[in-house]
C-alpha cells in the first residue's frame, strides 16, 4: 500500500503543469504557517526528482521515516484540493456538486429556505446538463428538508418531488442497465474481438437481447440514448455488422450535434463517437468519406468546447493517429510512413501511463502492417515481436493470433525461413490453445509449412492455389474476419503478378472509387 501511495503521489506531481504547481504553492501559502510545512517541503523535493528517491527525501527534509507515509497522504489530498479549486478543472459536474455541498451546509445551519432555493436552482442545472444521478441526490435532500420542516415553499410540493423522483428513478435504472450492457459488450470485444463462429454470434445475440431493457425511445434523455447507441455499436462490431456500426456511430454524433452544450461536459464520449464513426467507415472501405470525416475530426479537436487537459490530449492522439494509419492502409500508401511512426512512438512514450496496453499493442500491429505493406519485413517483425512477447497482457485474443500469422508471412518474405518450421509449430499450438484455428489460418499454416518443399518453378502455382482457396472465404460471415487484420488476398495477388502489394491495394482503391 505504501508503494502504491508513493507511485500515485509521484505520478500526480509529475502530471502537474507549471501553472498548477504555482497555484498549489499559492494555495498552501495562503496561511503563513504552511510556508515551512513538511508536506510543502516534500512537494518541492519530489517536484525536482526524475525518479523517486526516498533517501534523498529524508536527507533534505526534517521528515522522519515513520512520518513519511502520513505526510505523503496529506500532500496527495492537498494537491487534489488545489486542483479542484483551479478554474481549468471547474467542470459542470464539479460545479453542481459544489452547489450541493453549499446547500447541505445551509441545511445544517437551519437555513432551510435558502437551502431549498439553492437546491432547486442546482437541480435545474443538473437536468439541463443531463446529470440525472446528481439531480436524484438533490431531490433526496429536498425530500428530507420537506419531510422534516414545514417550509410551505410551493403548493403541492410533495407531489411534485415524488413525481420527479419517480421519473428520474426510472430513467436512471434504464441508464444503468444500458451502461452495464455497453460495458459488458466492450469487455467481450477486448477479450475475443469479433465473433469467430456461428455459436459465438448466437450467444452474443442472446446476451444482447436478454440484457437490453424495455424502453420508449421518446422518453429517453441524452444519457440513455448515448448508452443505447454505444451498446448497439459494440454489438454491431462484435457481429461484424459494420453498416449498423456506421448507423449507430452516426446517431451518436448526431446526438451531440443536437445537444452541443453537452460536448464540453462529455468530451470523451464525443471524441469516442467520432473515432467509432471512422472505424466503421474503415471496415466498410469507404475511403473518400473516411478521409473527409478524418479531416473534420482533426478540426474538431481544435474546438474550444473540447477541454485542454491530459486525458483529452492522450485520447486525441490515440484516435487521430490510429485513423491516420488506417487511411494509409485504405489508400495503399505504405511507403514514406516513417515520420508518422516516429511521431506515434514519441507520443506513446509521452502518454505512457495514460494509454492502456491494449491500445498500444493495436498501434504496434498497425505499424507492423504498414511496414509489411512497404516491404520492410524486418521492421514488421520487430513491432510484431512487441505483441507476441508481451506475456503479462490480457487482451484481444484475435490480435495475438493474427500477430503470429503475419509474423510467419513476414519471416518468409524476409528470407528468414531457417527457423520457420519452429515458428509454424508454436503458432499452430497457440491457435489451438486460443480456440482460433479456422479455415483461413489452417490454409495459411499448411501453405507456409509446405513452402520449403516447393520448387521455385512451381511457387506461383502454389500462390494461385492458395488465392483460389482463400478467395471463397472473403465474404464468409466468420472466416472473413481474418481479412480485417491482414489483406492476405492482396499479398497473394502481388506474389502472383510479381509486383508490390501496395500497388495491388492502390489499384483496388481506384477501382472502388470509380
Amino acid at each position: 500500500m505504501t508503494n502504491d501511495l508513493t507511485d500515485n503521489l509521484f505520478s500526480l506531481i509529475k502530471s502537474l503543469s507549471p501553472s498548477e504547481k504555482r497555484q498549489f504553492s499559492l494555495y498552501v501559502g495562503r496561511i503563513g504557517v504552511n510556508s515551512d510545512s513538511k508536506f510543502l517541503n516534500l512537494f518541492k523535493i519530489l517536484s525536482k526528482q526524475k525518479k523517486y528517491d526516498e533517501e534523498l527525501v529524508l536527507k533534505n527534509t526534517n521528515i522522519t521515516k515513520q512520518q513519511l507515509s502520513n505526510i505523503k497522504a496529506h500532500l496527495y489530498k492537498q494537491i487534489l484540493i488545489s486542483l479542484r479549486l483551479n478554474p481549468a478543472h471547474q467542470s459542470i459536474p464539479i460545479q453542481i456538486r459544489e452547489q450541493l455541498d453549499f446547500a447541505i451546509i445551509l441545511y445544517r445551519k437551519g437555513l432551510y429556505k435558502q437551502s431549498l432555493k439553492l437546491l432547486d436552482k442546482t437541480k435545474a442545472t443538473a437536468l439541463a446538463y443531463e446529470e440525472k444521478n446528481l439531480a436524484y441526490e438533490i431531490l433526496e435532500l429536498e425530500k428530507i428538508i420537506e419531510s422534516q420542516y414545514i417550509t410551505r415553499s410551493i403548493e403541492n410540493r410533495a407531489e411534485i418531488l415524488i413525481k420527479q423522483t419517480e421519473e428520474l428513478t426510472k430513467l436512471n435504472q434504464i441508464s444503468s442497465k444500458l451502461s452495464n450492457l455497453s460495458l459488458q459488450l466492450y469487455g467481450i470485444f477486448l477479450k475475443m474481438g469479433y465473433a469467430r463462429t456461428e455459436e459465438e454470434a448466437i450467444a452474443i445475440h442472446d446476451y444482447f437481447e436478454t440484457n437490453l431493457p424495455e424502453y420508449e425511445f421518446a422518453d429517453l434523455g441524452f444519457k440513455e440514448k448515448l448508452w443505447l447507441f454505444q451498446a448497439h455499436l459494440w454489438y454491431s462490431f462484435i457481429t461484424q455488422n459494420f453498416l449498423n456500426a456506421f448507423r449507430y456511430s452516426s446517431k451518436w454524433i448526431d446526438l451531440f450535434n443536437e445537444n452541443d452544450h453537452l460536448i464540453s461536459v462529455h468530451p470523451v464520449f464525443y471524441l469516442k463517437g467520432n473515432h467509432y464513426l471512422l472505424e466503421s467507415l474503415f471496415y466498410l472501405n469507404h475511403t473518400v468519406t473516411f478521409e473527409k470525416v478524418l479531416h473534420r475530426f482533426e478540426d474538431t479537436l481544435k474546438n474550444p468546447k473540447i477541454p485542454d487537459d491530459d486525458n483529452i490530449a492522450s485520447l486525441s492522439f490515440l484516435y487521430l493517429y490510429a485513423n491516420k494509419l488506417n487511411l494509409r492502409f485504405m489508400k495503399g500508401e505504405f511507403h514514406g510512413g516513417e515520420g508518422l511512426v516516429e511521431k506515434i512512438d514519441q507520443k506513446i512514450k509521452r502518454y505512457k501511463g495514460k494509454i492502456d496496453e491494449h491500445h498500444i499493442m493495436v498501434f504496434y500491429y498497425k505499424i507492423a502492417s504498414l511496414y509489411f505493406g512497404d516491404g520492410n519485413n524486418k521492421k514488421c517483425i520487430q513491432y510484431l515481436g512487441k505483441i507476441i512477447q508481451n506475456k503479462s497482457l490480457e487482451m484481444r485474443e484475435d490480435l495475438m493470433c493474427f500477430s503470429r500469422i503475419l509474423s510467419l508471412v513476414a519471416h518468409y518474405e524476409a528470407g528468414m525461413d531457417y527457423h520457420l518450421e519452429r515458428l509454424i509449430k508454436s503458432t499452430y499450438k497457440f491457435l489451438i490453445r486460443m480456440n482460433d484455428l479456422h479455415e483461413v489460418q489452417k490454409e495459411m499454416i499448411k501453405f507456409l509449412r509446405n513452402l520449403p518443399d516447393v520448387s521455385p518453378l512451381d511457387i506461383k502455382d502454389e500462390f494461385r492455389k492458395l488465392h483460389a482457396t482463400l478467395k471463397q472465404y472473403e465474404d464468409h460471415p466468420f472466416e472473413r474476419r481474418a481479412f480485417l487484420y491482414l489483406d492476405i488476398i492482396s499479398w497473394l495477388e502481388s506474389k502472383i503478378d510479381n509486383r508490390p502489394v501496395a500497388d495491388v491495394i492502390k489499384e483496388k482503391v481506384n477501382e472502388y472509387a470509380r
